[in-house]
């Protein structure tokens, strides 16, 4: 972390909301954790869950190992700028995840389904043909 780190706004941070580009505010600090989201032993969502507000308390109430907390320090890009932060705030939902996820998760479906299928009719095949 250098010393001369940037402030963001509230506002800023609040719009990097989604899975492509995802920034969280935990005590006082951005982290710009786009590069983790697939990585999150949680998953993404939960990690979008916690754009868009103070993620200080989701953080600490999970209770992140020493590991993690120095982990989040090469995902550092600034501090908040208090000032801008609500004191309270109506929650805007983060951006949902994409058809993407669907069709990766058809995607991997078939590339289990396909190789059993092969294989189911290469014995049935065998099978036949060695009773003739």
């Amino acid at each position: 972390m250098g010393s001369d780190s940037k402030i963001h706004s509230f506002e800023e941070v609040a719009k990097h909301n989604k899975n492509e580009d995802c920034w969280l505010i935990i005590s006082g600090k951005v982290y710009d954790v786009t590069p983790f989201m697939s990585d999150h032993p949680g998953g993404g969502e939960v990690l979008l869950s916690a754009t868009g507000k103070d993620g200080t308390n989701d953080f600490e109430d999970i209770g992140h190992s020493e590991d993690a907390r120095e982990m989040m320090e090469k995902y550092y890009i600034g501090e908040i700028d208090e000032e801008t932060v609500p004191q309270k705030r109506t929650y805007i939902p983060p951006h949902q995840m994409s058809n993407d996820t669907a069709s990766e998760f058809f995607i991997k479906l078939l590339q289990f389904l396909v190789p059993l299928l092969l294989l189911g009719l290469a014995i049935s095949l065998r099978n036949y043909t060695k009773k003739e």
